[in-house]
């Protein structure tokens, strides 16, 4: 198990590149598998979870080479190509993968199971499973939630409209993707807007998709044809480091290349009203806005997060909380109980480890109140196994007396390899301790 530490003291400074988009990275490969001809991916992201999503589609016959070497080629089998795998297909530690691609196998009359690890074999796949049941695929999981392992027998489709209770990008893009392959038009309408991704994928590749409002429609049967992706840099991933200059006096950090799409951005609202300086420069728009973020610290101020605001920054709120934590007056966060099945449970994992560094905190069925104003005082925490929440804990070390150890930190790798170098090349003093794998 690799332990983690940073210490308090650094003045951050200096431009860097955050790895590519975890999130369009996985549509990417996905998509492409898709579609008819080769697809080049430039900038996908080579790490646990798009590994997983990998070897899942390799499994399923499709020809994908290594991550390590840029383009990354898919070879596209069409709509309804894949083959049966031989194997159960492991989607790790990842919900996107293993949701993504339960739409896709909806439509392939094969029998498949999806399985993960002990973390994901914990969160819930009843709201994929549902609109895919009605839509004719055969889906089972374990308890009343469907958590996997789940067995899935797919089949000949029929379109559907679907009401999602949640604003939820994964709901919404298994819904799509298996529209796709059905007869007629399938309809998701979100009660409020989550990432988009899916969609300006879909296009990208020549889908019959449009989106009005909360509205999105698919229109099965058109043919995907391969094409040219550019995945911009993760704004998730870049939200650590953004905080990371928020909370340390004298910083001033510019993320270069950074996806910049509307639907991302809510971090970097939050961290404006808190009062923090950011800076955004937009590039060229090549079917996702990108450009560069600067942010440069000033005293912070509590702020209150909810609402339609959630899904923009549902996965930034770990290192937004950090900032709460030292930030004069309280923070209020609602309507996030998402929080509670994702990697971890982590409005728990972040009320216990905050109070653990000395932060005032309490926690509520969807969210939490942050007091605010505290000297956090650091010491040892644990990552539970989820990757945000221990990049979220390296980070209050910059502003812990005693610096911070993080346990587990080996989980970074699912979705920020060189998290550890990152910090480094911008002043931070960080030392990584390998029982596992390198976290750097």
């Amino acid at each position: 198990m690799a332990e983690l530490r940073v210490a308090l003291g650094s003045v951050l400074s200096g431009r860097i590149r955050v790895p590519g988009d975890k999130s369009i990275s996985h549509r990417a490969l996905l998509v492409g598998a898709l579609a008819r001809g080769t697809t080049r991916v430039h900038g996908l992201l080579d790490a646990g979870d798009t590994e997983s999503t990998a070897a899942c589609l390799r499994a399923l016959g499709v020809t994908v080479s290594s991550l390590n070497r840029d383009p990354v080629r898919v070879e596209g089998r069409g709509l309804g190509g894949l083959s049966a795998p031989a194997v159960i297909l492991d989607a790790g530690n990842s919900g996107t993968t293993m949701r993504l691609l339960a739409g896709i196998l909806a439509a392939h009359d094969f029998s498949t199971t999806l399985t993960g690890d002990d973390s994901l074999q914990r969160r819930p796949m009843d709201r994929v499973a549902e609109p895919l049941r009605r839509m004719g695929a055969e889906v089972s999981g374990r308890g009343p939630r469907c958590q996997p392992p789940i067995r899935l027998r797919g089949g000949r489709l029929s379109a559907i409209e679907h009401r999602s209770p949640v604003a939820s990008a994964q709901v919404k893009s298994a819904v799509l993707l298996a529209g796709l392959h059905a007869a007629g038009e399938t309809r998701v309408i979100e009660p409020a807007p989550s990432r988009d991704h899916t969609e300006r994928m879909l296009r990208a590749f020549g889908a019959d998709i449009q989106t009005e409002g909360p509205v999105v429609r698919v229109r099965g049967g058109a043919q995907l044809t391969a094409t040219e992706i550019r995945v911009p840099g993760d704004i998730s991933a870049a939200a650590f480091l953004l905080v990371a200059a928020a909370i340390t006096p004298g910083a001033r950090v510019t993320v270069e290349n950074v996806g910049l799409n509307p639907t991302r951005t809510g971090a970097l609202d939050v961290l404006a009203a808190m009062g923090a300086v950011v800076e955004v420069s937009p590039a060229a728009d090549t079917g996702e806005p990108t450009g560069a973020v600067t942010v440069e610290h000033r005293s912070l101020r509590g702020v209150s997060i909810g609402g339609s605001d959630i899904p923009r920054l549902l996965d930034e709120l770990p290192a937004l909380s950090i900032a709460a934590s030292v930030a004069e007056g309280a923070t209020e966060i609602r309507d996030a109980a998402e929080l509670r099945v994702k990697e971890s449970d982590r409005l728990a994992a972040i009320a216990r480890e905050l109070s653990r560094l000395g932060a005032a905190v309490e926690e509520r069925p969807d969210g939490l109140r942050i007091a605010g104003g505290a000297r956090l005082r650091g010491g040892v925490c644990e990552s539970g196994g989820d990757h945000r929440m221990a990049m979220a804990l390296a980070v209050a070390g910059l502003a812990a007396a005693a610096g911070v150890s993080v346990r587990g930190a080996e989980c970074i790798n699912t979705s920020f390899p060189g998290f550890v170098d990152a910090l480094r090349s911008l002043g931070a003093e960080v030392e990584i301790e390998a029982g596992g794998a390198d976290a750097g």
